[in-house]
């Protein structure tokens, strides 16, 4: 069992590590520093007060960081061990469908939500006037994290590293840890913004 796993992953890479470390990172931090900026406006006091310039430099470092960490897992993915995962012509037909509509998730959920909405304007006090409820939302409830994870398993599969399967798991394994943080956190800032609308009319 132990020589069958050495075959298929090399945990002596350390590309490997650096990929792992990335992924975790990446939510965590961006959960860390949100939530730090809804209690302080850290961010928005660098920008002078400007809540929509601070929104905008956070969406920058996440994309870039995002860019980074792909960057790693496609390096750490041409050092593991390579192996037949799929059959002809499936090798290709189902890695190329996997990335098109994890990316048309990812892409789609980024329009509709627009850039605030998709890097953490709540926190920055820049609040949606209501919920998105056309494509993908009404496919499913967090369809870029659902789609990343799906295009980490395209990228696997098309380079033929069962490694990276493993990792496509670890993957959705940190985004349903950061979603229960993320999640509940949002609603909370939500509610309090209706808390105040249903108050500011009684006062009415």
């Amino acid at each position: 069992m132990g020589s069958s796993l050495t075959s298929l992953i090399d945990l002596s890479k350390p590309s490997l590590h650096a990929c792992i470390a990335a992924i975790a990172f990446n939510p965590t931090a961006w959960n860390i520093v949100a939530r730090n900026e809804y209690r302080n406006k850290t961010i928005t006091r660098i920008f002078g007060g400007n809540a929509r310039y601070g929104c905008y430099f956070l969406a920058l470092c996440i994309f870039s960081a995002g860019l980074l960490r792909d960057s790693l897992y496609h390096r750490a993915l041409l050092e593991q061990p390579k192996a037949k995962i799929l059959p002809e012509p499936l090798d290709t037909l189902i890695p190329a469908a996997l990335f098109i509509v994890g990316q048309t998730f990812v892409i789609t959920s980024t329009w509709a939500l627009g850039i605030t909405g998709t890097f953490l304007g709540d926190y920055f006090g820049i609040l949606m006037d209501h919920r998105v409820e056309g494509f993908p939302f009404n496919v499913l409830r967090d369809p870029m994290y659902v789609g990343s994870t799906m295009s980490f398993a395209a990228t696997a599969l098309w380079y033929e590293r069962p490694a990276g399967l493993l990792i496509t798991a670890y993957v959705y394994i940190v985004y349903l840890i950061a979603l229960q943080f993320e999640g509940p956190f949002t609603d909370m800032i939500y509610s309090k913004r209706e808390a105040a609308r249903a108050e500011s009319k009684k006062e009415l």
